[in-house]
């Protein structure tokens, strides 16, 4: 909104061309997003326990989380609604990634508000059914994957897919899939939505580690939307992609702001509300900016996660015995006798670890 307003007024009133520069209003958005969550934080939590939103603990987990029991949960609307707003005042509102992006963060967040409902409200405990919940997040996230398809201004990288520490721009070792990428495009998206649901399962865990990854997103979409940038680090140039920093930074400063409200002991949880949509977030912006193998590095906790989950139903169909105490794998740590803020300050440090190692493969050719 400002964008609009403002930046033409600029041959009047020269200062106000500032609202011209992505990193300004990049700045600003996360400090929007910050300031409303700390500001609304509190009457949203109230809002929700008054609702009887809360959350439900399951019997087999560790004994640590009972007294959790009753924590307001649908904290996502808190999440998504500072997003949404600071999204709205510092964007490009004509840039179609942001367009998509604020589409897929209102629909991934209403999927996931309907299932949380079903869970506190209903008292369904397995919320929504999957396959119903799966077809939602297929649907959403092939109507992105779709628009990014036919958008003219992708060109040639559009359904090409970067290998990291190998591809480069001017080479051939560029995966080409062809109208196949449509289908990896929305696998992408769907299964970086449910891997931020399986992480969230410890104060701040989950919203921490969407921290770390959407930093680094926002800087690796920063210097993708840079033509001389790209072209020096032999990463594929989006003349629009520069624009998703703003919307990331508001992701950014919203998760930082959610956090003082859910670092152990938690005040509200984000429920399937915020991590459904979060995750889907997340894996879009990777597909926009043609970095999604390489969120398997930068998102490497919510991937260890979600392998942890597999292996263990996996090998408990063939073998029936367990791998691990329980999975998610962080489950697995509190059982074995580590605190659940250890847990959760140690998946940190190595999501901080393989962020630097993804940063870095922007020049390791």
């Amino acid at each position: 909104m400002f964008y609009h307003l403002l930046v033409p007024l600029q041959k009047y009133v020269s200062f106000l061309r500032l609202f011209q520069y992505i990193t300004f209003r990049s700045l600003y958005a996360a400090v929007t997003a910050l300031l409303f969550v700390l500001v609304f934080g509190n009457l949203i939590i109230g809002w929700l326990r008054n609702l009887k939103f809360k959350e439900e603990i399951r019997a087999l987990g560790p004994d640590s989380h009972k007294a959790k029991a009753g924590t307001p949960t649908m904290g996502g609307v808190i999440i998504l609604g500072a997003i949404l707003f600071s999204s709205m005042l510092w964007s490009n509102l004509l840039n179609l990634y942001n367009i998509v992006l604020m589409s897929a963060t209102l629909l991934l967040g209403a999927v996931g508000f309907a299932d949380d409902y079903i869970k506190a409200i209903l008292k369904r405990k397995d919320g929504m059914p999957g396959r119903m919940k799966l077809f939602f997040q297929i649907l959403i996230a092939l109507a992105a994957v779709l628009i990014i398809y036919f958008n003219p201004s992708n060109g040639e990288f559009t359904t090409k897919v970067f290998i990291p520490f190998i591809s480069k721009v001017d080479s051939n070792s560029l995966i080409d899939l062809g109208i196949f990428w449509i289908v990896f495009g929305a696998v992408t998206i769907v299964g970086s939505s449910n891997a931020v649901n399986l992480t969230d399962g410890l104060d701040g865990l989950a919203i921490g580690s969407v921290l770390i990854v959407s930093v680094t997103l926002g800087i690796i979409s920063y210097l993708t939307g840079l033509a001389p940038v790209a072209a020096y680090l032999n990463i594929p140039h989006i003349p629009d992609a520069g624009e998703i920093s703003v919307f990331i930074a508001a992701l950014a400063g919203a998760s930082l702001g959610f956090l003082w409200f859910n670092s152990n002991p938690a005040s509200v949880f984000m429920g399937d509300t915020g991590s459904l949509a979060l995750g889907g977030i997340i894996g879009l912006i990777a597909v926009m900016i043609k970095k999604e193998l390489l969120l398997f590095i930068v998102g490497g906790v919510f991937v260890i996660e979600t392998v942890s989950v597999i292996i263990q139903v996996g090998y408990y169909k063939l073998r029936k015995k367990r791998i691990f105490k329980m999975a998610p794998i962080h489950h697995h740590f509190e059982l074995s006798g580590w605190s659940e803020q250890k847990v959760v300050v140690r998946l940190w440090i190595i999501g901080i670890i393989l962020a630097l190692i993804g940063i870095s493969t922007l020049k390791i050719l």
